[in-house]
């Protein structure tokens, strides 16, 4: 069978589907967005961990590493609040060729220190390897939340409001206009229409059309970590009842708390929230907009599920958007447009290993 065949996620619930946890102190494993351990005291400590390979999860053509750095942090941060943790400590991991510096790498951990500082995290430790086919950057993050506080995919029910937080696409709008800026730059290399000048000469003449799109670009580039969201929630006493954060698309994380909630939704089009440069972008290469959003990917906001008798008080928080609701599994996954007909919601968010 080609792992293409069964995704990410299916080749993920494949192997680990038949794993015996032996350990009391382990309360939860794979399928979630962190390993759950408890080791007394009432606090549960979360784990998580990313492995982002260059050519895959990013491209250095276009992307700073002082960026990549703090983007790097900024995924594993936001595993530990989607599971309404708190991030205490990193672990950074790198495999790199003779192509970088040590220039480089103090670029990369600025970017991660940025990040840490910014949410409380301390980096305590990792490795380092050779590379022979580009750089890869492995990162755990270790968390914890008291036991009551943890919050997992799979407790949604058939009544709960489905909010997201900030706005969707924007970020997969910055690949894409990165993607054709590269493919401009690279096409004027080939024609010789772009003079590349040694360093006395003051590097290269062409100049990428970012005018107007600086949004786009940042929620690409540098994604936040929803810290607020959580702050806000437990200051209004608000514990979701699933959680998890958008990486792969707001459908595809959908499918997962519907499908581990043994759950059916209703989402509405007209209330997925929207940034202007978003919707501009998409016109400007011929794309649907809902689709993108729906689809798109690193946005890295916090898509969770609430009581009904909460309306109010989650609707009252800025940055947060109720989209639709929760339903009985027999009535599916649907999206009501904005004439009102409703269509099957597909997982069709990014899969690396497609």
């Amino acid at each position: 069978m080609e792992i293409a065949e069964i995704g990410e996620f299916g080749l993920i619930r494949h192997l680990t589907e038949n794993i015996e946890l032996k350990n009391p102190e382990t309360k939860r494993g794979a399928g979630d967005d962190c390993a759950v351990m408890e080791f007394g005291e009432g606090r549960q400590v979360l784990v998580t961990t990313d492995l982002l390979m260059e050519g895959v999860h990013f491209d250095l053509q276009y992307v700073p590493l002082k960026h990549l750095g703090y983007k790097s942090a900024m995924v594993n941060l936001s595993d530990i609040y989607a599971m309404n943790g708190r991030p205490r400590q990193m672990t950074v991991s790198i495999a790199l060729s003779k192509r970088f510096t040590v220039e480089d790498m103090e670029q990369f951990y600025e970017g991660l220190q940025l990040a840490c500082d910014a949410h409380g995290c301390d980096i305590v430790g990792g490795d380092t390897s050779a590379s022979l086919t580009g750089l890869a950057i492995s990162i755990t993050c270790i968390g914890d939340a008291r036991k009551e506080n943890v919050v997992y995919r799979d407790g949604a029910q058939a009544t709960d409001l489905i909010c997201v937080t900030g706005d969707l696409g924007a970020a997969y709008m910055g690949l894409q206009l990165l993607e054709r800026e590269k493919a401009v730059f690279n096409s004027q290399i080939k024609n010789e229409k772009v003079k590349i000048k040694n360093d006395s000469e003051g590097g290269l003449e062409f100049q990428p059309d970012f005018a107007g799109k600086e949004y786009l670009l940042e929620r690409q580039l540098k994604p936040e970590a929803r810290k607020d969201i959580i702050e806000a929630l437990a200051k209004e006493g608000i514990r979701p009842t699933a959680m998890m954060d958008i990486s792969d698309g707001l459908s595809s994380e959908l499918h997962h708390i519907c499908s581990q909630s043994h759950t059916g939704c209703r989402i509405y089009e007209e209330r997925i929230p929207l940034d202007y440069q978003t919707a501009v972008m998409a016109e400007e290469l011929n794309m649907n907009v809902t689709t993108c959003a729906l689809n798109g990917g690193e946005d890295y906001e916090l898509l969770f599920t609430v009581p009904l008798t909460e309306h109010d008080h989650v609707a009252a928080i800025p940055g947060v958007k109720v989209i639709g609701h929760m339903t009985k599994p027999e009535l599916g996954l649907l999206l009501v447009c904005r004439d009102g007909t409703e269509m099957e919601l597909k997982a069709q968010g990014w899969n690396p290993l497609k």
